[in-house]
């Protein structure tokens, strides 16, 4: 009995906190970055450093929560489908790591030029691979959703 509610534990939690991921990915691909690059290169960097540095509070670790507990509902059901979700939403730090902190340290380079067309390209830069993030934790949110309504 308690192996079958760590289990249900471990599932609800991937899923909450893949959730939670998806949602703020989302928000910031389709709302918040957007709004941000309709006003101007000088004002887009000004708020992208700070807001991305919060951002990085929040999402981090929801996308390592996710990728535990999922891995953990795999390992308690033998079921595969929680691992393709885990690994789709743990594949967001990697991704973020190699692909998108590079641009992350040029936008943030002390003394950068923040109305230049080349902050302006890494920003465009930066939203077409932030949408990477978005399309992984929304793949796995599907995956986790759909192991969850088999239940």
């Amino acid at each position: 009995m308690a192996s079958m509610a760590a289990l249900q534990l471990a599932q609800f939690f991937a899923s909450l906190t893949c959730a939670v991921f998806t949602g703020a990915a989302l928000y910031v691909s389709l709302v918040e970055h957007p709004a941000r690059m309709g006003c101007g290169t000088l004002v887009d960097a000004t708020q992208w450093a700070p807001s991305y540095k919060r951002a990085t509070v929040m999402q981090a670790p929801l996308a390592a929560l996710s990728t535990v507990f999922g891995i953990t509902a795999w390992l308690a059901s033998a079921e595969k489908g929680w691992l393709v979700g885990a690994l789709l939403v743990g594949a967001v730090i990697p991704f973020t790591l190699i692909a998108i902190m590079p641009t992350n340290k040029r936008l943030l380079l002390p003394g950068r030029d923040l109305s230049s067309a080349e902050t302006a390209r890494l920003l465009r830069r930066w939203a077409k691979l932030h949408a990477v993030r978005s399309v992984l934790s929304i793949s796995a949110l599907v995956v986790y959703l759909f192991l969850l309504a088999r239940l």
